[in-house]
């Protein structure tokens, strides 16, 4: 099996990439490295069974022909982080709504099954929980660029079920509950690089808000592992997925572990939304993954605790402060 991995060099798509060769497989990326980077790919380049495409989603002809040398789509380039967002939601949305329409019309073009990443920002205020994958969404007012991730992504979501119901373009929709990890970065707002990276360097650890707002992390190589699962499950298309890890912590608590297990001098610090971010901000208050579909349909379930996910965080972090 051939597959493109649109965003490959990031983040996500990089583990991913690293899975699905090491399984026999082919991957082509398509990356623009606007946050992608190429240092997390490097050692797949010269394989015959990984090539890299520098380039754009929002260039129909490019992602056009890439599309029609595969077998599977995994659609995970985007405009992520709440920081990139607030300070540039046009740039976020022209990119997360007309990149998927350029992916999804071309995979329904040349009869390709792709595979949409979305987000847990989809329920956005929604603090009841576990949430499920119909639970209803809660959002601020449209004048708050705030929402405008949340918004786009919900419309890549309707588009990849519309496609599926009129063109028959198989698809699957996952929504990502904080996946963390190697190689994520903390210069978007990803809460926890730039903890561990404030903490290694003896900076005091930013918390946004009270603190007290809840999260759940989910190691990368789960992550990957659910997406491997859905993209192999027949009975999977057309349908939508929750990826996270039930395992609930506030920002407090998680500074407060991250300052203990690095043996840091650091102190928190609270900083007020309106000026991490901008003025009127809203966050939520409480972001819990109900997985069962998942877990019903593949048996995944994430199986790194904390602990584990930010010993290895810290290790990665620490060595790439020794090579700089």
């Amino acid at each position: 099996m051939r597959y493109l991995i649109t965003g490959g060099s990031g983040f996500i798509g990089s583990h991913l990439s690293d899975a699905i060769t090491a399984r026999g497989d082919e991957v082509v990326v398509l990356d623009d490295l606007s946050t992608g980077r190429m240092a997390n790919v490097e050692h797949l380049l010269g394989t015959p069974s990984f090539e890299f495409v520098e380039g754009s989603i929002l260039d129909p002809e490019l992602v056009r022909k890439l599309v029609g040398g595969v077998d599977v789509v995994v659609h995970l380039a985007a405009s992520v982080g709440v920081q990139l967002i607030v300070r540039h939601p046009l740039h976020s949305l022209i990119n997360n709504i007309r990149g998927t329409e350029v992916v999804l019309e071309a995979c329904a073009d040349e009869g390709r099954k792709v595979l949409i990443a979305s987000t847990s920002e989809i329920y956005g205020k929604n603090a009841f929980g576990p949430l499920r994958e119909d639970s209803d969404r809660v959002l601020g007012s449209p004048l708050k660029s705030r929402w405008s991730y949340s918004t786009s992504k919900a419309v890549d979501e309707i588009f990849a079920h519309a496609y599926w119901r009129e063109r028959g373009t198989p698809s699957i929709v996952v929504r990502l509950f904080n996946t963390v990890g190697p190689r994520q970065t903390g210069a978007y707002g990803m809460v926890v690089p730039r903890l561990v990276g404030q903490a290694l360097r003896g900076e005091p650890l930013t918390v946004f808000g009270s603190g007290e707002q809840s999260r759940c992390f989910c190691y990368v190589q789960d992550t990957v592992d659910a997406l491997v699962r859905l993209l192999d499950a027949q009975g999977a298309i057309g349908d939508v997925f929750n990826i996270g890890s039930p395992e609930e912590i506030s920002i407090n608590a998680l500074a407060q572990m991250i300052v203990d297990m690095t043996g840091s001098g650091s102190r928190v610090e609270h900083i007020p939304y309106d000026v991490a971010y901008e003025e009127g901000f809203e966050d939520m208050e409480r972001r819990v993954p109900d997985i069962t579909k998942i877990s019903a349909l593949t048996g995944w379930e994430p199986t790194r605790p904390l602990s584990e996910i930010l010993t290895n965080v810290i290790e990665f972090e620490r060595a790439g402060a020794r090579r700089r």
